[in-house]
C-alpha cells in the first residue's frame, strides 16, 4: 500500500518488542500487519551482530513475522558502511562467525590491525582475548563497538551483553570507543532518511529505556518504552530517561497511534 506522507515514521526494535527467544511477542504479527494496511512506514533498528540481515529476516518469517532485509538497520550493516569511510582495510575483528565473511576480511587477527570492532561472540571471551585486543588498542588502533549493551533478554532471562567488555577496555587502554549501533544519532537518522522522514516526524519503539528510548529521544524523535523483553519496572525507575508513553507490548500500538490523531 501506498504510504501516507502524513503518517509519523515508525522504527522497531526486534528482540524483545518482537519476540524472546524463537516465539513471537503476542500481537507483533497482527501489528505489523496493520501498519502495512494503513501504509505507515516503518523499519527494524537493531543492535543484533550475529546475523546478517538476510539471515535475520529468514529468522524471523520463520516465526511467522514477515520482514524484509532492505527494511533492517543493523549494527552490522552500518559498521561496515562506517569502516570503508575510515578506510579501514586491516580490522581485527571480535565478531560471529556468522557475519565475519561479510566484512570481505580472512585474516582473523592481522599484525598490525588498524581497528578493533566489537560484537557478540556469546562465551568466546577470555583473558588471554582481552589482552590481545588491548595491545592493539595500545599500539593506536580505534575501537569500534557495534554497540555498548548492558544486558539482553534471552529465553533463559537477563544476559550480560558486550558493553562491559567495551567498557573495560576503554579504561584499560584510556580510549572511547565508537559506537555505532543504538543509541548512535547517526544509526537513528538513516533509518529515518529511508523513510522519507526527519528525526522529529518519527517514533522509536523498543524495550530498552536508555539505548532505544533514550537515544532516540536524543536524536530528536519520540520514543516509545514496551513492557515485554529486557524492559524491569526498576530500571524505569533509576533512569533520567522519561519515556513519550510506556505500553504493555507492541499490540499496543495501533491504539496508541490513533489516539495521537488529531
Amino acid at each position: 500500500m501506498h504510504q501516507d506522507s502524513d503518517h509519523p515514521g515508525i522504527l522497531l526494535d526486534i528482540d524483545g518488542v518482537l519476540h524472546v527467544g524463537s516465539a513471537p511477542i503476542d500481537g507483533a504479527v497482527d501489528t505489523l500487519q496493520w501498519l502495512r494496511s494503513q501504509g505507515i512506514p516503518h523499519r527494524f533498528i537493531t543492535n543484533t551482530t550475529t546475523r546478517t540481515a538476510e539471515s535475520l529476516a529468514d529468522t524471523l518469517s520463520g516465526m511467522g513475522i514477515e520482514v524484509s532485509p532492505d527494511q533492517l538497520f543493523s549494527a552490522v550493516t552500518a559498521t561496515q558502511r562506517y569502516l570503508a569511510q575510515r578506510g579501514h582495510r586491516h580490522p581485527l575483528l571480535v565478531v560471529d562467525d556468522a557475519v565475519r565473511e561479510s566484512f570481505g576480511v580472512d585474516d582473523r587477527d592481522p599484525d598490525d590491525p588498524d581497528c578493533v570492532v566489537i560484537g557478540d561472540i556469546g562465551p568466546r571471551w577470555d583473558h588471554a582475548l582481552l589482552g590481545r585486543l588491548f595491545q592493539a588498542l595500545m599500539q593506536g588502533a580505534e575501537l569500534i563497538a557495534m554497540h555498548r549493551n548492558r544486558y539482553w533478554q534471552s529465553a533463559e532471562g537477563l544476559s550480560l551483553d558486550i558493553g562491559c567488555y567495551v567498557a573495560g577496555l576503554e579504561y584499560a587502554a584510556q580510549i572511547r570507543a565508537t559506537v555505532i549501533g543504538k543509541p548512535n544519532e547517526a544509526f537513528f537518522a538513516l533509518a529515518a532518511e529511508d523513510m522519507e522522514r526527519t528525526p522529529a516526524q518519527c517514533i522509536m519503539v523498543g524495550d530498552d529505556i536508555d539505548s532505544d528510548v533514550g537515544g532516540a529521544q536524543t536524536a530528536g524523535m519520540r520514543g516509545l518504552l514496551v513492557q515485554t523483553g529486557k524492559y524491569r519496572d526498576t530500571t524505569l525507575q533509576r533512569t533520567a530517561v522519561k519515556p513519550d508513553a510506556v505500553l504493555p507490548s507492541i499490540a499496543a500500538l495501533p491504539d496508541w497511534l490513533r489516539s495521537q490523531q488529531p
